[in-house]
């Protein structure tokens, strides 16, 4: 007899008190998830640059808000596309204006840790750009999570999230393939910037990047008013301290973490916190062992050379990877809600799926909902803006495909969404 198992950005808990209770903590596991990032850490040191230590140590903190608060960008853009809901959406857009603020001085100075330099997620606007987005959003929602979405999952122990990973990182190799056809064969304006490209300097871009967020905010609360969705479901809490490090944490306060350990991300390693760079390299080097020669690939020329030759630790994405499910795993089993669960054939095959187009697609929009979404938008990028809007029309689109899968769609007369 099957079960049927929700991807983790649905995984709905008892709804019949407002407050939900954790489980008691599980100390092998949290000890486990400590030695574990003790080991990698000591092995950072003695290997890498420092700022590579650094870097596991803001993944832990990403990692742990994300599983505290069940941050979501793929649950946001569902709830306000079936049913307008736009509470955690209001939350990215306090998140953004965070950022936007954090960004600007370090983008316009040029602040860093280790004297590197900084430069933000600034991509062409694009074919690419379009279809690479699109993609993106139905696969997201059939995959059960987005980039942040699919690791902290990972972590936090989704046995369904495991299959979208490992076909995440498959569409994004084969989409590291295919790149050079999209960004060289098909139209695209170059790259724009409200900051430098407009004239308005980073304290003009500021400033409209504030309004922008705030009209957001307010069309969603215009929304709400005339459609009066339900409300998002409650989600386990514990009191007082222990709220701290066993969850949950309200959405704005993870919305702000979030920001502030983007913003230290981008003066550790002179980029803002992304992820699916990395599931490309993975998934090249996998490739390499089987003699496939990805060397020639227009993807790993120029700069990206030096990266696929060079040890995975030596790639800052990767080590924030890692230090992202191994948070989540530390958080889940701090709330004693680390387990694996069962997996169907139908949400099986819905990862599959959406795992290939989150991979494919990250790749032809130069980023996920962390590199373009997240941190295109607090680099001021225009591209990060139309990512956003192409993702919300996938995620329309992929409402009518989720039931095909056993999937749930918010419905308007539901209690919680």
């Amino acid at each position: 007899m099957s079960v049927k198992v929700q991807p983790v950005d649905e995984v709905k808990e008892p709804v019949e008190k407002d407050k939900v209770k954790l489980n008691d903590p599980q100390p092998k596991l949290i000890a486990g998830g400590v030695a574990v990032s003790l080991v990698l850490l000591v092995y950072l040191l003695a290997t890498q640059a420092l700022s590579q230590s650094v870097l596991l140590l803001i993944g832990l903190g990403l990692g742990y808000t994300l599983f505290h608060a069940r941050f979501g960008f793929t649950s946001a853009f569902r709830k306000l596309m079936a049913v307008g809901n736009g509470q955690a959406l209001r939350s990215h857009m306090l998140m953004l204006a965070v950022a936007v603020t954090l960004f600007a001085p370090i983008l316009a100075f040029g602040f860093s840790f280790f004297g590197q330099g900084v430069s933000g997620y600034v991509a062409p606007v694009g074919v690419s750009l379009f279809v690479g987005a699109f993609m993106f959003g139905v696969g997201m929602q059939l995959g059960g999570g987005c980039a942040s979405g699919t690791l902290y999952a990972v972590g936090g122990g989704r046995s369904v999230m495991f299959i979208t990973l490992l076909f995440f990182i498959v569409g994004s190799t084969i989409g590291a393939y295919h790149l050079p056809f999209w960004t060289e064969e098909l139209p695209a304006f170059e790259p724009v910037s409200l900051a430098t490209s407009t004239g308005l300097g980073y304290g003009g871009a500021w400033i409209l990047s504030l309004a922008i967020f705030g009209l957001v905010a307010w069309i969603t609360i215009a929304i709400e008013k005339k459609k009066r969705p339900p409300k998002m479901a409650p989600v386990p809490t514990t009191k007082g301290w222990k709220r701290v490090l066993r969850g949950s944490w309200p959405l704005f306060a993870a919305a702000i973490v979030l920001a502030v350990l983007n913003a230290l991300t981008l003066m550790t390693r002179g980029a803002p916190w992304g992820v699916t760079s990395a599931f490309a390299l993975w998934g090249s080097k996998v490739a390499m062992f089987f003699g496939i020669d990805v060397s020639s690939w227009g993807y790993w020329q120029g700069a990206n050379a030096e990266v696929l030759q060079s040890s995975i630790f030596a790639d800052s994405t990767t080590v924030l990877n890692f230090g992202v499910i191994l948070g989540a795993f530390l958080a889940s089993a701090a709330g004693g809600l680390f387990r694996f669960t069962k997996i169907t054939i139908r949400n099986f095959m819905a990862s599959v799926i959406g795992g290939l187009l989150l991979g494919y697609g990250a790749r032809l929009a130069f980023g996920c909902n962390i590199g373009a979404y997240f941190g295109g938008i607090a680099s001021f990028s225009l591209h990060g803006y139309i990512w956003g809007v192409l993702a919300l029309a996938g995620t329309f689109v992929a409402l009518f495909l989720r039931p095909l899968f056993g999937l749930s769609v918010p419905k308007p007369k539901d209690s919680f969404c």
